[in-house]
């Protein structure tokens, strides 16, 4: 198999606009993110999907690979795009504001695919145990129920499981934006109409869902630091 990774770049962000191209370090945010995956060793060729000429630009004179991208509404519908022409069967979507994603999580995510003899799965992802109330109950946390295989049964904002039995312990996971795909399942992905669910809740991964493709997550112990906020960026200036 062919294994590449893209990183969905957009320079727009409601939140903290510009915010892959801070300074992190002695590099930009995006560039620090490229330059890790790349570090890895687990990919063939690893990319920046972007629709912003700055950003383009940034990579590209730092020695990477970029790919211009229009405007899109999803991170997968943005990598669809970049992806169509290149030779590859498997898609690691890294995200550009996850700067210390480790090489293990990525690892677990490829393994699915070698595994997967039938090539049943469309999608892997991640998910990690919520213990805090406040985080069950955040909405920017969006959680996942997966059935006893593991592959996702739901994802949403609020708080799944409903915990109405009080006596009975029940475990919630939040889910990890990154994404392995089969690259067909992606380019499908990009060609399928946003469904009630998916406009609902604002969760991409939904769409495979509603058209019954198969998710499977993997449950990991990882913790990144994703860039949202002017905070976030004060936050992983002291990792470095």
């Amino acid at each position: 198999m062919k294994i590449i990774a893209v990183i969905p770049a957009r320079y727009e962000a409601s939140r903290f606009p510009a915010k892959l191209m801070q300074i992190l370090g002695e590099k930009t945010v995006i560039t620090t993110t490229y330059q890790n995956v790349v570090e890895t060793g687990l990919f063939d060729e690893v990319f920046v999907a972007t629709d912003s000429e700055l950003i383009f630009n940034e990579i590209q004179n730092q020695g990477g690979k970029a790919v211009m991208t229009g405007q899109h509404e999803t991170g997968s519908d943005r990598i669809a795009e970049a992806v169509q022409n290149i030779d590859c069967d498997i898609v690691i979507n890294v995200q550009g504001d996850e700067p210390f994603l480790k090489l293990e999580p990525l690892k677990q995510l490829i393994e699915v695919f070698k595994e997967d003899e039938n090539q049943e799965i469309s999608l892997a992802s991640l998910k990690i145990k919520l213990h805090e109330k406040e985080e069950i109950e955040n909405p920017n946390n969006v959680k996942v129920i997966t059935d006893n295989n593991g592959f996702a049964l739901y994802f949403s904002r609020s708080v799944i499981p409903f915990h109405r039995e009080v006596s009975y312990d029940v475990d919630y996971f939040k889910h990890i934006g990154v994404y392995a795909f089969r690259k067909h399942a992606l380019l499908q992905f990009s060609k399928l109409e946003m469904k009630p669910l998916e406009i609902s809740e604002k969760i991409e991964c939904i769409r495979y869902l509603e058209y019954g493709m198969k998710i499977k997550l993997i449950e990991t112990n990882f913790i990144g630091v994703g860039i949202d906020t002017p905070e976030d960026l004060e936050k992983a200036r002291k990792l470095l």
